[in-house]
């Protein structure tokens, strides 16, 4: 009887729409209806519903009034809107589109975050809605006699929907009940804004060196590609800083700058301050362009205010175009020190660099072979080398090279590969006394034989799969006669153990013929986990000297190289790189272990250096660093942190934090303690607090599973 019903309404409401605008129909449904010519009433009973546009209406009964076009609806009703919008009521007078009238006993809730409950609600237009004596919150109301985390509470407030604004008059801001904040005017926008000129997350942070303050985020949209955030920052210490951040898109690219100026009494400098900005463009011709650049005013700056760890600074101009086969970059990169000990007059502050690579097949060969030049030039501030120490050399290296190389796979699963390169080094070298001759042209060929036999064992239980590598490696034994810039630290490790030559720059090449040994080993169980590793060494036909006790590599046969990972399920990681001799004594070691679940998250990381003075090293490195965090419960989270130096015997860095979070409110709290100290910054001690609520601009909070629950 139902839906022969809602036929019949259906058709009726077709010929008799409920709205004058034209082309603008409602579809009604319900159990009951009845229809007056006379008063040119229409009253529907029992289950109604009138879908009108996007719009929604569930109510009880309504009654239609053709003559002034007005809707009467006796509640409880339920209004849903396309943007998301619910409004419960108890009774509403509304005109025949929904866009304007008066709704009484009302709570609405906009896009599933914010509540609002109002005596009394009034649309016009169909663009502003007005409460009377309301009660805002995103929080969790189970009873309507509970006390919300939060609330806002305002004579009136009236919602734009056109610019998605909500407008308080005589708003107080209660939290557990108790008036925190009061003021006549507040502005807001509502959960659907995405970007919103207004202010942001306020922080509180204490420094022991710049003192107790609060950072305010202001907002600026500047049209919709552009934005700028400026945040104040005054402390109790007379310490006063303007904040900044600007960000721009283009079709063709992007730029973000972020600085900072700042005047303190800590320095002699009455101004003190710091820039990052960076970017990228599409240039023509498939081109892309980036640009990097980092200044600050003095070299503690950085740390002292938490901007940025980093110690040396690096700004950047660089194009480039990547294809399949080919590859052109070019990089202009300035290098500023503000470490103790490093002078940037002696630094290389200037290195450009360009490099081409080109892949192909060679016709009659097969296998792939690889034509790359390159250019690579750095200037030193200083002048004439007067002390025989090279501090003062300018260098430019102009560079070529071939590469070739080929796979065979035999019948028994063998692999063989042959492999050849041969590199040309140019290089003109200004203001070092030590060398014998300014321009020095360096060949050097390198010729690989390779042989593999990956062997694959399945069962019930497990895949196992073992892995035998031998190569063979020869090139010559002269010495380059050139200054090395770029090869000074060496790196050990499975990654490089094939290679033809560890040295991670062009600078120094491994000289001398060797055998470089291998075996792989992978096991995945049935049972979700998994253990690979592999093992290596290399042996020579003499001693070339030129590799540093730390490094493994020294003397004809290098010391034993172990790399280990370990994965069970989805929450343990272990993996582990250790460099040791016949004894079992180590060089080098980096360890990292982690595991995951609902409730805990913990990591830590462990490294072991032996002293070398050619590194820069003179003692030992042994740290360990922890991190982790623990969900205690739905809505509370536990944090924690530590750096701690074994020789040194004390710690580094540490830090601890506390995040309460629901659907309606996030607060974090974090305290952490920098022990270290030079000429340029000391021990400092840091807190920081933050509060955000949920319901204002598209801020989501945490998620499903932090929100509270209403029993039944």
């Amino acid at each position: 009887m139902r839906g022969f019903l809602h036929a019949i309404i259906c058709l009726l409401v077709l010929a008799f729409p409920l709205s004058v605008q034209a082309q603008s129909y409602a579809t009604l449904i319900a159990d009951d209806i009845a229809f007056d010519p006379v008063s040119q009433k229409l009253e529907a009973t029992g289950g109604v519903e009138i879908l009108h546009g996007d719009a929604r209406l569930k109510a009880q009964g309504i009654t239609y009034d053709r003559s002034n076009d007005s809707l009467q609806i006796d509640g409880p009703l339920y209004l849903v809107e396309a943007s998301g919008t619910v409004i419960r009521a108890e009774f509403a007078e509304l005109s025949g589109d929904l866009r304007e009238g008066v709704i009484s006993g009302a709570r609405l809730v906009y896009d599933q975050q914010l509540q609002l409950a109002a005596v009394e609600i009034r649309r016009t237009g169909g663009r502003f809605t007005q409460f009377y004596k309301t009660v805002a919150s995103s929080c969790q109301i189970c009873d309507p006699d509970s006390t919300p985390l939060w609330e806002i509470r305002a004579r009136r407030i009236v919602h734009d929907a056109k610019e998605r604004q909500l407008y308080f008059d005589n708003a107080s801001l209660r939290v557990a009940g108790i008036p925190v904040f009061y003021t006549p005017y507040l502005r807001l926008p509502d959960p659907s804004v995405e970007r919103s000129t207004g202010f942001l997350v306020p922080e509180l942070k204490s420094n022991g060196d710049v003192g107790f303050g609060l950072r305010v985020p202001y907002f600026i949209t500047l049209g919709d590609h552009a934005d700028l955030t400026l945040t104040p920052w005054i402390t109790s210490q007379g310490s006063n800083t303007l904040e900044t951040r600007y960000r721009r898109k283009f079709t063709f690219g992007d730029i973000e700058v972020n600085g900072a100026i700042t005047e303190d009494n800590l320095t002699n400098d009455r101004l003190r301050g710091y820039v990052f900005a960076d970017g990228r463009f599409d240039l023509p011709l498939g081109f892309s362009g980036r640009f990097d650049i980092e200044a600050v005013s003095d070299p503690g700056y950085l740390l002292l205010y938490g901007y940025s760890d980093k110690d040396r600074l690096d700004s950047a101009l660089s194009i480039d175009r990547i294809a399949r086969d080919e590859a052109f970059t070019s990089d202009l990169i300035h290098i500023r020190s503000l470490r103790d000990d490093e002078d940037n007059r002696t630094l290389p502050t200037v290195i450009g660099e360009l490099n081409y690579e080109k892949r192909f097949t060679p016709r009659g060969l097969g296998g792939i072979a690889t034509f790359r030049a390159e250019s690579l030039g750095y200037y030193r501030r200083a002048d004439e080398d007067l002390t025989l120490s090279g501090l003062a050399r300018d260098v430019l290296r102009v560079s070529a090279s071939a590469n070739w190389r080929k796979d065979w796979q035999l019948s028994n699963g063998m692999l063989l590969t042959t492999e050849t390169l041969l590199r040309a080094d140019y290089y003109e070298v200004q203001q070092d006394a030590r060398l014998a001759f300014s321009d020095t042209l360096e060949i050097t060929p390198f010729a690989a034989l390779e042989w593999r036999w990956p062997m694959l064992r399945e069962s019930n239980m497990a895949r196992h799969l073992l892995e035998p590598v031998a190569q063979i490696v020869l090139t010559d034994t002269g010495d380059r006669a050139v200054a090395n810039e770029d090869s000074l630290s060496v790196e050990f490790d499975e990654a490089n153990l094939f290679e033809f030559s560890r040295f991670p720059g062009v600078d120094a090449q491994e000289k001398g013929r060797r055998i470089n040994l291998g075996l792989t080993y992978t096991r995945e169980d049935v049972r979700g986990w998994s253990l690979g590793l592999t093992v290596g060494r290399v042996i020579r036909d003499s001693d070339q000297g030129q590799f540093s006790v730390s490094t493994g590599l020294r003397g004809k046969s290098s010391e034993w190289l172990l790399a280990t990972q370990l994965e069970i399920g989805d929450g343990f990681d272990f993996l582990n790189r250790a460099i040791f001799d016949d004894a079992l004594s180590l060089a080098r070691n980096e360890a990292r272990v982690a595991w995951t679940n609902d409730a805990l998250a913990i990591g830590s990381s462990y490294v072991w250096l032996e002293a070398d003075t050619a590194e820069g090293r003179p003692t030992n490195t042994s740290e360990i660093s922890l991190d982790g965090a623990y969900r205690v419960s739905r809505h509370w989270t536990l944090s924690s942190d530590l750096r701690y130096d074994f020789v040194q015997e004390r710690a580094i860095e540490a830090g601890l934090g506390a995040s309460y979070q629901n659907e309606c409110a996030r607060v974090d709290l974090s305290l952490s303690r920098r022990f270290t100290s030079s000429t340029i910054v000391t021990p400092v001690t840091e807190f920081s607090l933050s509060v955000q609520l949920a319901g204002f601009g598209a801020t989501g909070i945490g998620g499903e599973s932090y929100a509270r629950k209403c029993n039944g």
